[in-house]
């Protein structure tokens, strides 16, 4: 799975206390701030709970590099 790029938009002033823990608990704390979270069920539960207040994308793997054979040079 690929990791998820988080990013706060919107102040947490005068939000929720739920919504401002939430922010928190995802390493957000001032508008601008960013992070990289794991895409599992967890973080998007806390991202539909606080969507209106961050943008979010999901990064891509990079391509694995194919390996080549070594040819035996007997």
């Amino acid at each position: 799975m690929a990791d998820i790029n988080i990013r706060l938009v919107k102040s947490l002033n005068g939000r929720h206390d739920k919504h401002i823990a939430t922010a928190q608990s995802l390493g957000l704390r001032r508008i601008g701030d960013t992070t990289k979270q794991p895409n599992n069920p967890q973080t998007l539960g806390k991202l539909a709970q606080i969507g209106y207040l961050v943008e979010f994308a999901e990064e891509k793997p990079a391509p694995k590099k194919a390996r080549r054979k070594q040819e035996d040079a007997t």
